[in-house]
């Protein structure tokens, strides 16, 4: 059996948006109550997220950015992204949930890892948040393990939205790779297959768009027969999974149709792709039931050796 972490705190719950928010609190209640009610909890070696810095996140996004989420207060920082009185802190207990496992694979005290943490991430920019994401977080955690001496740090992106922050954070840059599937065209209208990157990060950024009403057939065909190669050809030391589950066939905000055992087929196919350490990262996924059930799934996978 694999050495796997759980990164998770309570303070996560304390990015409260407005109840009818689909980013509720209850989405990781949710998760950790299935865990422990497998069984799976027990498995697991507890990882308590640190307080990411000023400088951490500075690595990825600008200083007025962050400024302006330190005084925000609370309200609507766009038209679906909403700040409570605990974002703040609750998004920088995010990024450092994903710095602190980084460190733990880099430490060898653990090989693989789920954050189950919120607010999620891969929509933000650089300089401003969007699509219920505050900082985004893997993006934090790349040049985190970058910083600690992981040299190419891939990150994979199955959410059912494509995301637009964490690949123009990096698409210059080839020291990290963007490997993204996701439904288009929809929200945020980015990912199109022909956006491979930039200057001498071309060749280092790869989607995928799926058809809306596409299910485990399309998805496997992608991380079983595609993923795999790619990830060989980059030859990473690191794999950063932005992991959303609004690809479930039953989540209200997509048109994605993966099942079960189609969560079982891409984690495979993600986990077959290379021996180095992985650490999933919790994004989309809100209809309570199957993210509960899809987290299961693939904290199974990731204890298997």
């Amino acid at each position: 059996m694999k050495k796997v972490g759980i990164a998770y705190d309570d303070v996560l719950l304390r990015h409260e948006p407005p109840a009818w928010h689909p980013d509720s609190p209850a989405r990781l209640t949710t998760i950790i109550s299935a865990l422990k009610a497998s069984g799976l909890w027990d498995k697991l070696i507890p990882i308590a997220p640190r307080l990411a810095t000023f400088d951490d996140i500075a690595r990825v996004h600008t200083a007025p950015y962050i400024e302006k989420i330190r005084n925000f207060g609370s309200g609507e920082l766009d038209t679906d992204t909403y700040v409570s009185e605990g974002t703040h802190k609750a998004a920088l207990y995010a990024a450092g949930a994903v710095m602190e496992a980084v460190e733990q694979c880099k430490q060898g005290r653990i090989e693989r890892a789920f954050c189950a943490i919120r607010p999620p991430g891969h929509h933000a920019e650089a300089d401003h948040g969007m699509g219920f994401c505050i900082f985004n977080n893997v993006a934090v955690g790349a040049q985190y393990a970058r910083s600690i001496g992981y040299e190419r740090v891939f990150i994979i992106d199955f959410d059912a939205h494509h995301g637009n922050g964490t690949q123009h954070i990096f698409e210059e840059d080839d020291s990290v790779f963007y490997f993204s599937t996701h439904q288009h065209p929809y929200y945020p209208d980015t990912g199109k297959d022909m956006e491979r990157g930039k200057g001498k990060g071309v060749g280092t950024t790869y989607n995928v768009p799926i058809l809306a009403g596409s299910g485990n057939k399309e998805y496997l065909a992608v991380y079983q027969d595609i993923l795999p190669g790619v990830v060989h050809r980059f030859k990473p030391d690191i794999v950063l999974v932005s992991a959303g589950y609004d690809i479930h066939v039953n989540d209200p905000h997509a048109n994605i149709r993966v099942s079960h055992d189609g969560i079982h087929g891409i984690v495979r196919g993600i986990l077959s792709s290379c021996a180095c350490p992985m650490v999933f990262v919790l994004e989309g996924g809100y209809d309570l039931l199957s993210l509960g059930e899809s987290v299961q799934i693939t904290i199974e996978e990731l204890l298997k050796t």
